[in-house]
């Protein structure tokens, strides 16, 4: 009987072009429900994707310093996550995350 060897999913070898890496983190941020820890491993999938050593280096950070600060045991600061976005070449954006109705004030 043949054996099963199984191995780790590591989902930085499957993001390849810049949009799927937006994509990847806009659908993590969408279901991580608050858990930053969950965003920084997003942040540290992609820059293992895009190179480490190079992402270090553009974000101007050590390499040991970036994967500790996207390890998700540490809790970076947002000046940090600003340049690793930047060097990963995403940026950040914002929109309403819901509607509400506006109601004008009345001249009396």
């Amino acid at each position: 009987m043949a054996k099963t060897v199984t191995t780790k999913y590591e989902v930085s070898e499957h993001l390849r072009t810049p949009q799927e890496m937006a994509a990847y983190l806009e659908m993590c941020i969408e279901e991580a429900n608050g858990d930053t820890a969950f965003i920084i491993k997003a942040l540290g999938d992609i820059a293992r994707a895009k190179g480490m050593t190079q992402v270090a280096r553009d974000a101007g950070l050590s390499r040991e310093s970036l994967y500790k600060a996207l390890s998700g045991e540490r809790n970076p600061g947002f000046d940090t996550i600003l340049k690793v976005i930047s060097a990963l070449g995403l940026k950040l954006q914002a929109e309403v995350a819901h509607t509400t109705q506006v109601i004008p004030f009345l001249n009396q």
